[in-house]
């Protein structure tokens, strides 16, 4: 029995599985199929590495490890990996001139969990720059298109993973979340992500930018899929990554069915006022009736802080990515300038050619708070309001289970459309306040605004509730099909 492969990437990562699994299509046939799709749909600018022979060797094992009766959970379903895992069959370069032709010689933990639980890699994905920015515009590889609008942007900084699932040019993928890099792409683009509890997933072969916030996720269509790819990603790697907790793996998808009857879901004031545009806010108000039709209790709350998480961010980040990105000096890999007088010389040359406008920024404004005189003044402050806000989530979660409201403020806007840094940092406001706490949260195709955009509705949980906003979502899912949609014109 065989199974039409024009269909293949309208299947679920579950779907696929199954029909893996069961041998009615082949790991080598999907791969070749989404390869092919991939080739078909470059000019969105999604990959930024593929290599065939890599992918299709990888399917010919996993054929073999079904044929033998393997029980890999994923076994044979391809996925590709946002460019910030480093990859030893892949190139990895972070979407940056500083690291142009960079090959690792390790996978990163996430790679190697998921090639342990069957996965095959398709290639590698476009992303902001070392994951800083919200619209995928400050790669130095290229820009990617939103799918739904290709004048528009897909969001970052997993603007690549978003846009190749929206797309069907990979069925699932992986992205990373430092202050809604997961989150808000796929809101932009119509899909689902999660990003876990701060230290659920190892960091270890994932290019550092904040080392207290970055979190490696799954991105898929459905809340099943990235159930099931998030149970392969979790689990402790004390030994290699000091920020991993001891916390067990978990199988996420046992809970998927539960009811979500006499759930008290949050709605936080603040994540309604101004600034948040009305056609997001109409799509979510429908949304959050679809879960009181399935027996769930709205309750109020107030996040007093919220606005305040935009500054201790763009505070904390920098600081972060200033000390992380001191490595990368042209002397041991990486770009390094051709002319140089001296060392000091080489360092600066290989700095301002490697990086970016939006990398230096951060930098230098890192290297600022930390500096004599306004470390205490601004670095300092940041953290103990970034334990403010944790506190309030604390709080709030004696009223309720969960809280939602939406992924971002706005659709996606169109490229180019906001050119002041000031801009994109103010679309993060609802997904930086989790980040900021280290809570679970994701993202939940919930509707359409203008211009028949996605809009996604943000569910964040409190730690090591992964599960329960993974069911919410899923029971969402089964109720609704926004998440089913996808744009016109990419079928072929």
């Amino acid at each position: 029995m065989s199974i039409s492969s024009t269909a293949l990437h309208d299947l679920s990562i579950a779907q696929l599985a199954a029909k893996l699994k069961a041998r009615e299509v082949s790991s080598v046939e999907a791969a070749q199929h989404f390869l092919a799709r991939a080739k078909s749909h470059e000019d969105l600018g999604a990959y930024v590495h593929i290599n065939e022979d890599v992918t299709l060797a990888q399917a010919k094992a996993a054929d073999a490890a079904i044929a033998a009766g393997s029980n890999a959970p994923l076994a044979g379903v391809p996925i590709a990996h946002k460019d910030l895992f480093v990859t030893k069959d892949f190139p990895t370069t972070a979407a940056s001139k500083m690291l142009t032709g960079y090959q690792s010689p390790f996978d990163a933990t996430m790679v190697a969990k998921l090639a342990d639980a069957g996965c095959v890699t398709l290639g590698k994905l476009n992303l902001d720059e070392f994951a800083m920015g919200s619209a995928n515009e400050n790669s130095s590889i290229g820009k990617v298109l939103n799918p739904w609008d290709k004048t528009r942007v897909p969001g970052g900084s997993s603007g690549g993973s978003a846009a190749a699932i929206a797309a069907r040019l990979a069925p699932g993928a992986t992205g990373t979340d430092t202050g809604g890099s997961i989150r808000q792409p796929a809101s932009f683009c119509g899909v689902t992500g999660i990003k876990p509890t701060y230290g659920r997933a190892s960091r270890y072969g994932m290019i550092a930018f904040a080392s207290s916030l970055d979190q490696a996720g799954p991105m898929a269509k459905t809340a099943e899929d990235c159930a099931l790819m998030l149970s392969a990603m979790c689990g402790p790697d004390a030994d290699r990554d000091s920020t991993s907790l001891e916390t067990p793996a978990e199988d996420f998808s046992a809970q998927l069915n539960n009811s979500i009857a006499g759930l008290r879901i949050g709605i936080p004031k603040e994540f309604f006022g101004e600034g948040l545009s009305a056609d997001v806010r109409a799509a979510i108000d429908a949304t959050l009736k679809e879960y009181e039709k399935l027996g769930a209790k709205l309750v109020p709350i107030t996040l007093p802080r919220t606005e305040l998480s935009i500054p201790v961010y763009y505070i904390i980040a920098p600081a972060e990515a200033s000390s992380n990105l001191s490595r990368f000096d042209g002397v041991k890999f990486g770009h390094r300038a051709k002319e140089y007088t001296d060392l000091l010389d080489m360092y600066k040359k290989t700095r301002a050619e490697g990086f970016g406008d939006e990398v230096k920024r951060r930098i230098m404004i890192g290297t600022y708070v930390l500096s004599h005189g306004y470390y205490d003044a601004y670095y300092l402050q940041a953290q103990k309001i970034r334990r403010m806000i944790a506190d309030d989530f604390q709080a709030a979660f004696k009223e309720c289970d969960v809280i939602a409201g939406p992924s971002a403020p706005t659709v996606a806007w169109k490229l180019g459309g906001k050119s002041d840094p000031l801009a994109n940092y103010l679309a993060d406001i609802f997904t930086l306040p989790a980040s900021l706490a280290g809570l679970p949260g994701m993202s939940v195709p919930a509707g359409f605004g203008e211009g028949g955009m996605p809009v996604g509705l943000q569910l964040i949980g409190n730690y090591f509730q992964e599960a329960r906003l993974l069911n919410a979502a899923h029971k969402l899912q089964e109720a609704t099909d926004f998440h089913l949609r996808q744009p016109a014109g990419l079928s072929k």
